[in-house]
């Protein structure tokens, strides 16, 4: 049996995500800074985890607070280091993931719902969202859409770290750090050669990955996270393979 009344939010938390998640994954992709997103994602699940460690309340001010105040000062240091060391940009970026994911061990390592922590940190709980967490993220991404989608901004490379930050921030919290880096890159990489529409195939192919993805975990029971991981990237994978096909049969 479908839960109807689990799956529907599910969904739209999914459609949500990718709204912003699939024109930053196609900026990622241009930019050639992939691990971007797993690392901000990373310092983001650092400062929930640091503000749960500190007793703040789960979704309340003082941990949003926390964990977007982390991702903005991660964000700001990759947009310094750019600047100054462009080279071994993706160096950085990488060391401090691994910094980031290594130090949110140790934090948990003695608290006794730590694994669990970290489980959903990595894997989320997009199955257990309801619609009063929707709204704020939504009135978050659409302020997120408008800048991003506005020409005007001192400096762009500063605009798309400053928004990164924000969405990854909020999108971390409802679906885990795995499907917040297979939002921005798999949708993005299906039409990284589009002339046209690539926006809009990208939305589909997402769409398409995440429904799949929470039918399949409802029906077999399967971890929802994982499962839509692999759907988003079948989907991506059927894209390449018929666009191949027709460029071959041309």
């Amino acid at each position: 049996m479908i839960e109807w009344g689990i799956v529907i939010p599910a969904f739209l938390t999914g459609l949500l995500v990718l709204l912003t998640h699939v024109p930053l994954g196609q900026r990622v992709l241009q930019r050639n800074i992939i691990f971007i997103d797993l690392a901000l994602a990373q310092i983001a699940g650092l400062g929930l985890i640091i503000a749960s460690a500190g007793g703040f309340e789960s979704h309340g001010i003082g941990m949003q607070v926390i964990a977007v105040a982390s991702a903005l000062l991660g964000a700001f240091a990759f947009y310094l280091t750019e600047k100054r060391w462009p080279e071994i940009q993706e160096a950085i970026i990488g060391t401090v993931f691994i910094l980031a994911a290594t130090l949110s061990l140790l934090i948990v390592a003695r608290q006794p719902q730590g694994a669990h922590a970290i489980s959903d940190l990595l894997s989320g709980q997009i199955l257990w969202v309801n619609f009063s967490q929707l709204w704020p993220v939504g009135i978050l991404y659409a302020f997120v859409l408008l800048l991003w989608f506005t020409p005007w901004w001192p400096s762009q490379r500063l605009k798309f770290y400053i928004l990164f930050a924000l969405a990854v921030t909020a999108s971390v919290q409802l679906v885990g750090i795995f499907l917040v880096f297979a939002s921005l890159i798999l949708p993005a990489l299906a039409v990284r050669n589009m002339k046209s529409r690539a926006l809009l195939i990208g939305y589909l192919i997402g769409a398409t990955g995440y429904l799949a993805g929470i039918l399949l975990s409802a029906w077999w029971d399967y971890p929802t996270g994982p499962m839509i991981v692999w759907t988003l990237f079948l989907a991506t994978l059927v894209f390449i393979v018929i666009c191949n096909y027709k460029n071959n049969a041309v």
